[in-house]
């Protein structure tokens, strides 16, 4: 079982006044996340992706679970592992955590794959399938 991390370093920009992250900026966060295991994991950006490849890959899930508040400074790790892959969607946690090693939050996330001239879903790529499914937390990909 693979693991993709990736260090996000909490900006002005992700803060709000009182200098903790403001919480939509864990969306962002969380896409980021998902875009660099795309390109450094599964090796294959969202350029090759959306443009080349003519595949969206649009979030249909998205819930957050704020365990501490992060603040402007810190260095967090966002750590994905995917739980489930279906025929055309990919389900996944992302968690942060601090350098002290303190949950900060935990994001379920469900991406499906879909055309990106007909928005309907299709079956995830064969290539990227494979490569997903080294990330899935059990050792046999769900028949969803």
């Amino acid at each position: 079982m693979k693991r993709h991390e990736m260090s996000v370093e909490i900006g002005f920009k992700h803060c709000d006044p009182a200098g903790i992250v403001f919480y939509p900026r864990y969306a962002e966060m969380v896409n980021d996340t998902v875009e660099h295991w795309f390109k450094h994991g599964l090796g294959v950006d969202f350029d090759g992706l959306h443009r080349v490849r003519r595949i969206a890959i649009p979030t249909v899930k998205l819930n957050f679970n704020f365990m501490s508040p992060s603040r402007l400074g810190e260095v967090l790790t966002s750590t994905l592992r995917v739980e489930e892959t279906g025929r055309s969607s990919v389900s996944f946690i992302v968690d942060f955590a601090g350098q002290d090693g303190r949950a900060r939050l935990r994001a379920d996330v469900k991406i499906v794959f879909v055309g990106m001239e007909s928005m309907k879903s299709l079956e995830i790529p064969s290539d990227l399938k494979r490569s997903i499914e080294g990330y899935c937390w059990s050792a046999e990909p769900s028949l969803s």
